[in-house]
C-alpha cells in the first residue's frame, strides 16, 4: 500500500468524487502506529448527495427482475474473490487482523456471506402463495427502500456484505458509511462493486463518523432504513434519531457470551473455548468471553486456559503465521487496559496476562491476553464487553446455577454450551436467552441467521433471513392465479 494514500474520494451516483468540504482523517496502522491513507469525514452535503442519488435510482432498480439483480451479486463475488489478496492487505494495514488470518477469516467471511446469499436468493420466492386455504391471497417480498449501512471495524467485509448484499437483492438502494477507523477495505469493495457495473445510484459510499454521517442518515427524510452493526450506545443513539421518520431499524449489537463447560465435556472444550476468546484480538462480538465451569472440573479448566493464554503469540499483523495482532485503535487498547485493572480491583484472581504491553513490544497497540478467575457474575469484568482478548472464568455448581448467571446480563447474542449429554444440550439451547447457542464447537450451518436479543439488538443478518431483513412483506388479495 502506497505511503498515506489518498483516499479522500466518496463515491455517488456511479461517479468517485471530491467531498464538497474536505475534513482529512488519517487511518492508524494498529501494528505501528502510522498513519497509512487519509480519507475524508463527509459533511451534510456529501450525505443528501448521495442519499439523492440513491433515491432518483430507486424506482427503476426496484422493478428490475430477481435474476438480473442475482446477476450483479454474481458479478461481485467474481471480482471479489479475485481481488482477496488486495483485500486482506487493506484489512490488516486498517484494524491489525494478522496477513494469514486476515485473508482466510476476514475476506473469507464476506465470500462466504456473498455465496450463501446468492443460494438463498435462487430459492426465494419474491411473490408467493399465502397457503392453499387463501389462493387467491399473495405474499410479494418488495425493497424497503433506501437504506443506509452503518458498518464497524473489527469485521469490516463481514458486516458489509451482510448488508449491501441483500440490499442489492432485495431492489434496494443503499448508501454505505463503514466506520472512519477501518474504511480501506470499504472503499475497496466499492471499487469491486463499481466494476461490476451497477447502475448509477444503486449503491454509494460515503465516509464520515457517527456523529455526522451516521446522524445525518440516522435522521434523514429520504432514508426508508437504517441497518446498524456496532455499540449498543449507539444503536440506542441510532433508534432515537431514527424515531422522528419513522424508519426500519435493524441493529446488530454487542455481546457477552456464555460458554457453559460440563464436566462431560470433551477434551478439547477448554482449549477451544479460550482460543475463540482470544481470536481477531478478541473483538468479535459473539466472543465466548465468559466461561462458566462446573465446579469438579474448574481448578483444571482455569489452568489449560491460563496454557492456551501463554501460548498466544502476539505479533505484528503484517507477518504470517497463527499469532493474534493488535487491538484497533489507542482508545480502544486504553478501555481495555482500564477493564483488566477494574478486574484486578474487583478482586478476580489474575491467571495470566495483565495490564501493559506485552514482553519485548514497545509501540502498536498489543494486548497482553488476558485469564481471570475466580469471577463473579456481578463484576464489571463479567457484565461489560471489554472488546479485547480478555476471559473470565466463572464457577458453577448446578445446571440451574449456570442458566441463571449465563442469562443474568444485559445482552444476548451468542451462548455456547460444551457437554457430552444430548438432552442436556437441547433442554439448555431453548432456556439460552440469546439470538443463537452453538454447542461442542460446531458453528451454525451456512446461512443461519445471525443476531441476538435484548441489548445485543434483534436484527437477523445471512441467508434467506437476511434478504428478508431488507424487504417488506406486501399482502395482495383478489389475485387471480390464472393469470
Amino acid at each position: 500500500m502506497p505511503e498515506l494514500a489518498d483516499k479522500r474520494k466518496f463515491y455517488i451516483n456511479g461517479q468517485w468524487v471530491d467531498p464538497v468540504k474536505t475534513n482529512d482523517s488519517e487511518v492508524i496502522d494498529p501494528s505501528t502506529e502510522e498513519p497509512v491513507a487519509v480519507i475524508s469525514l463527509g459533511d451534510q452535503a456529501d450525505t443528501d448527495a448521495a442519499v439523492a442519488a440513491a433515491k432518483a435510482a430507486f424506482e427503476d432498480w426496484s422493478q428490475t427482475k430477481p435474476e438480473e439483480r442475482l446477476a450483479y451479486v454474481e458479478k461481485i463475488l467474481e471480482i471479489y474473490e479475485r481481488r482477496a489478496e488486495d483485500m486482506a492487505e487493506a484489512i490488516t494495514h486498517e484494524m491489525g487482523a494478522p496477513a494469514d488470518m486476515s485473508l482466510r477469516d476476514q475476506v473469507g467471511a464476506g465470500s462466504s456471506h456473498i455465496k450463501n446469499f446468492i443460494r438463498a436468493a435462487k430459492k426465494f420466492e419474491y411473490v408467493r402463495p399465502l397457503g392453499s386455504h387463501a389462493p387467491t391471497t399473495m405474499i410479494a417480498w418488495e425493497p424497503v427502500g433506501v437504506v443506509g449501512l452503518i458498518t464497524p471495524w473489527n469485521w469490516p467485509m463481514n458486516q458489509v456484505t451482510l448488508k449491501a448484499i441483500p440490499a442489492i437483492l432485495g431492489g434496494n438502494t443503499s448508501i454505505l458509511k463503514p466506520s472512519e477507523i477501518a474504511p480501506l477495505s470499504s472503499i475497496l469493495f466499492t471499487e469491486i462493486v463499481d466494476e461490476a457495473g451497477l447502475p448509477p445510484g444503486v449503491f454509494n459510499m460515503v465516509n464520515g463518523d457517527g456523529e455526522g454521517v451516521g446522524t445525518q442518515l440516522s435522521v434523514h427524510p429520504d432514508v426508508d432504513m437504517i441497518s446498524f452493526t456496532g455499540s449498543t450506545r449507539a444503536g440506542i443513539a441510532i433508534s432515537k434519531a431514527a424515531a422522528d421518520t419513522l424508519k426500519k431499524v435493524a441493529l446488530e449489537l454487542g455481546g457477552k457470551g456464555a460458554n457453559l463447560i460440563f464436566a462431560d465435556a470433551d477434551e478439547k472444550a477448554v482449549v477451544r473455548g479460550a482460543r475463540h476468546c482470544f481470536n481477531n484480538t478478541g473483538q468479535s462480538c459473539n466472543a465466548p468471553t465468559r466461561m462458566l465451569v462446573e465446579r469438579s472440573i474448574y481448578d483444571k479448566a482455569v489452568e489449560t486456559a491460563r496454557e492456551v493464554a501463554e501460548k498466544t503469540t502476539v505479533a505484528t499483523a503484517h507477518d504470517s503465521g497463527r499469532h493474534i495482532g493488535p487491538v484497533v485503535s489507542k482508545s480502544q487498547w486504553e478501555n481495555i487496559q482500564k477493564m483488566i485493572q477494574r478486574g484486578i480491583d474487583e478482586g478476580a484472581r489474575l491467571v495470566a496476562g495483565g495490564t501493559g504491553l506485552p514482553e519485548g513490544v514497545n509501540r502498536g497497540y498489543f494486548v497482553r491476553p488476558t485469564v481471570f478467575a475466580d469471577v463473579t457474575n456481578d463484576m464489571d469484568i463479567a457484565q461489560q464487553e471489554i472488546f479485547g482478548p480478555v476471559l473470565s472464568i466463572i464457577p458453577f455448581d448446578s445446571e440451574e446455577d449456570a442458566v441463571e448467571m449465563a442469562n443474568d446480563i444485559r445482552y444476548g447474542l451468542t451462548n455456547y454450551v460444551q457437554s457430552q449429554d444430548g438432552e442436556r444440550r437441547n433442554r439448555l439451547a431453548r432456556k439460552l436467552r440469546s439470538g443463537m447457542v452453538e454447542m461442542n464447537g460446531e458453528s451454525r450451518g451456512a446461512g443461519a441467521p445471525f443476531g441476538g436479543v435484548k441489548k445485543s439488538g434483534r436484527a437477523r443478518e445471512g441467508g434467506v433471513f437476511g434478504l428478508e431483513e431488507f424487504m417488506d412483506a406486501k399482502a395482495i388479495s383478489g389475485w387471480d392465479p390464472d393469470a
